[in-house]
C-alpha cells in the first residue's frame, strides 16, 4: 500500500503540534520567531510524516534571485580547455533560470596570480550566494576559501582540489590514479633500457594536483617494478620558445629518452616540438581534448589524451550549488569524473 505520509501537508503539521500554518512555514524556512521548543515539536512531526515541502513550486512563487559566480581561467592563444566547462554553466543556468538562478562568469590569467586575487576581491564585493571556481592557484585559493567560509557562501571546485579547506564539493578528476592511467598507457610500447620523462609546464609548478597526479605516474612504474628511470623537469615559462630551449637541453642530457608524459593540456606544445625536433621515437601523453592537441593525436604525434569531462564538471558543479541552496539537500563532497582515453582512432566521437 503507498504511503499515506506523502499526502500530509502543512495543515496536518500544524493541527498536530498545536500551532498555526504561519508558525510551520516559518520553521520550514528557517524564519525567526519561533521558540526553540516549539521547533523542535515541528521537526520532530515533519520527520515522522516524511514530509518533503514542494521547494520548486516556492522558488517559483518567490521570484528571488540566486546569483552564483564563476571563476575561471579565461581562453587564451595556449588553450581553449576552458571553453567546455563554460559551456556546461551555461547549460546548467539555462534549465535553472526559472527557479532565479543566475550565474555571472569571472575570468582571470591562467599565469598571473594577481589577476586570481583581483577577481577575488571582485566577487566578495557583490552579492552572491554561491560559488563555482577553478582553484588553480592553492594559497590564493585557501585564503579566498577561508573568507567563503566566514561569510557561510558555499562554494564548489571543479578540475581540481584544493585539500583541507571548506568547500561544498570537488568534481574532476581522481588526480593520483589519473596519473596511474598515464602510466600505464605509457609502458605499452616502452622499452626497458629507455627513460620517461614528466614535464610540468606551469608558471604554478608549487601545485597540488600536479604532485598528485605525478604521484600516481610514480606509483605504476613502482608497483609494476618498471625498470625505467623517471626523469622530471619543471617549466615555468608556457610560451613555445620557452619550452623548446628547455626540452632541448633535458633531451641534449638524457638522449635516451622514450617516452614524454605531459601533466596538463600543454602537450600540444610539446608534440610541436617533438615534430620540429623529428624525434619519431618518443611516446607522448598528455591531457585534454583541445583543438590544439586533436591535430598533434590525428597526425600520430600524441599517442594518447586522457579527459575528464571538463563541460560536464562545470555542469555538475552549478548543480550542486542548485541542490545546496534551492533544494537545500546534501551533497557529495567528492563526485570524480570518468577517465576517458581518446586515441586517433576514437576522438571523432569523443564529446568532451
Amino acid at each position: 500500500m503507498e504511503k499515506e505520509n506523502a499526502s500530509y501537508g502543512v495543515k496536518e503539521i500544524a493541527r498536530r503540534a498545536n500551532v498555526s500554518t504561519a508558525t510551520v512555514d516559518r520553521v520550514l524556512h528557517n524564519r525567526t520567531g519561533v521558540s526553540e521548543k516549539t521547533k523542535q515539536r515541528i521537526n520532530e512531526i515533519i520527520k515522522e510524516l516524511d514530509y518533503q515541502p514542494n521547494i520548486l513550486a516556492s522558488r517559483l512563487a518567490s521570484r528571488k534571485v540566486i546569483n552564483l559566480a564563476i571563476l575561471i581561467p579565461a581562453v587564451s592563444e595556449e588553450t581553449n580547455f576552458w571553453e567546455a566547462p563554460l559551456n556546461g554553466v551555461r547549460r546548467a543556468e539555462a534549465e535553472l533560470k526559472q527557479y532565479g538562478v543566475q550565474t555571472r562568469v569571472h575570468f582571470f590569467d591562467l599565469n598571473d596570480k594577481d589577476s586570481f586575487a583581483g577577481k577575488v576581491q571582485e566577487i566578495l564585493d557583490q552579492e552572491v550566494q554561491g560559488i563555482l571556481l577553478a582553484p588553480s592557484f592553492i594559497e590564493e585559493t585557501k585564503k579566498f576559501a577561508e573568507l567563503c567560509h566566514k561569510r557561510k557562501i558555499p562554494f564548489a571546485f571543479i578540475d581540481s582540489d584544493v585539500p583541507g579547506v571548506h568547500n561544498l564539493t570537488y568534481i574532476g578528476p581522481h588526480l593520483y590514479k589519473s596519473g596511474y592511467v598515464g602510466a600505464k598507457l605509457l609502458t605499452y610500447r616502452l622499452n626497458a633500457e629507455k627513460k620517461v620523462l614528466i614535464i610540468n609546464i606551469s608558471k604554478e609548478i608549487d601545485n597540488y594536483n600536479y604532485q598528485e597526479i605525478e604521484d600516481g605516474f610514480r606509483s605504476y612504474f613502482k608497483d609494476h617494478d618498471q625498470p625505467n628511470e623517471i626523469v622530471r623537469i619543471d617549466i615555468r615559462e608556457t610560451d613555445y620558445q620557452s619550452v623548446a630551449r628547455h626540452l632541448t637541453y633535458v633531451f641534449h642530457l638524457n638522449k635516451d629518452i622514450g617516452a614524454a608524459f605531459v601533466t596538463n593540456s600543454r602537450v600540444h606544445t610539446v608534440a610541436s616540438f617533438l615534430k620540429n625536433s623529428h624525434r619519431t621515437d618518443v611516446s607522448l601523453i598528455g591531457y585534454d581534448f583541445v583543438k590544439e592537441n586533436v591535430g598533434y593525436l590525428e597526425s600520430n604525434v600524441i599517442d594518447f589524451l586522457i579527459c575528464h569531462r571538463p563541460e560536464d564538471q562545470g555542469y555538475r558543479g552549478i548543480m550542486a550549488l542548485y541542490q545546496r541552496l534551492i533544494v537545500n539537500s546534501s551533497v557529495t563532497k567528492l563526485n570524480y569524473m570518468p577517465i576517458d582515453i581518446v586515441t586517433k582512432e576514437n576522438y571523432e566521437f569523443y564529446q568532451n
